[in-house]
């Protein structure tokens, strides 16, 4: 562990987790029933990867940063999975032969395993397409100027200049000596920007305007590259088991990370200091956002 989460807010989050657990695959369970026909393993495919599975923390931020400002629940939880569909898709095409051939996701066989992978490729392309189906249903906000800008919001951190733009960087890195300042890029985009865009998004639904979220930014900036730090040294150093998917791959693949470029110790320091950093950005709500600093610890003492 790089710090501690006090034990009664550890439990408290832990409860708010499962919540949001249960509540999201309910959500991807109404939207994608199987139909009677042959689109079926599309859809199968799409199940098997969207439900019961994965830590939901992008969930969890978009639905804390939302209760916050009053939002409807079953509101922000079809922003919720409407993330979630974009980072399940992200993950369906990363674990692809042509990208990082992973055989195994969330302790179980990768889509493209599992399904072949056309399917895969259709199941990613559908949940990407979903996810904006839902943030233009007037169900997600009755403001269709909410709407316009959750959906520009999203948009943009999936594209060239959010996580697509952040794994091209990363393919890029095989063939290319990247220093620190281009990996905290790299993840930025790759990693950070969905992160991001769950808080972001949650603040929008409450009507707040963009000089308003400017905290709020600088909080999912850093808890997005002390999540990338924290992940780098599970790579580095965690359990398969517990991960659920193959670890090491950097090292054998002789990428740069941040454990590779400042080493393990100055790596928890820096994810610490990060904490502390975002933490700050969100005490003048006092302690109404005692969920979202609960999930800025969580995200470095996790070991999965």
């Amino acid at each position: 562990m790089i710090g501690m989460v006090e034990e009664s807010d550890y439990c408290v989050l832990q409860a708010e987790l499962a919540q949001v657990q249960r509540e999201v695959d309910d959500m991807f369970d109404a939207l994608l029933p199987s139909p009677q026909d042959s689109r079926a393993p599309l859809v199968d495919a799409m199940r098997y990867a969207a439900i019961g599975g994965g830590k939901r923390l992008r969930p969890l931020l978009l639905m804390s940063t939302a209760e916050l400002y009053g939002v409807d629940r079953d509101c922000a939880l079809r922003a919720a999975c409407a993330v979630e569909a974009i980072h399940v898709y992200s993950l369906i095409h990363d674990d692809l032969p042509c990208m990082d051939d992973d055989d195994l996701r969330r302790g179980k066989p990768t889509v493209h395993v599992q399904f072949g992978e056309a399917t895969a490729v259709l199941a990613g392309d559908s949940l990407h397409a979903l996810a904006f189906e839902i943030l233009a249903d007037p169900d997600t906000s009755a403001d269709p100027f909410v709407r316009v800008e959750l959906l520009a919001t999203l948009g943009k951190a999936s594209g060239m200049d959010g996580m697509a733009g952040g794994q091209m960087m990363d393919m890029m890195a095989d063939a290319e000596e990247y220093d620190l300042h281009a990996i905290t890029r790299l993840q930025q985009l790759k990693t950070g920007a969905l992160l991001a865009a769950s808080v972001e998004m949650g603040a929008i639904m409450g009507h707040v305007p963009p000089a308003g979220r400017v905290h709020l930014r600088n909080y999912a900036r850093d808890i997005g590259l002390a999540f990338q730090i924290a992940d780098d040294l599970l790579d580095y150093e965690g359990d398969e088991a517990k991960a659920g998917k193959a670890l090491r791959k950097d090292e054998v693949q002789g990428k740069q990370t941040f454990v590779t470029l400042m080493g393990a110790r100055k790596a928890r320091e820096q994810a610490r200091a990060l904490v502390d950093q975002a933490i700050g950005h969100l005490a003048g709500h006092g302690g109404d956002a005692k969920m979202l600093k609960a999930i800025a610890r969580y995200i470095v003492e996790r070991d999965r």
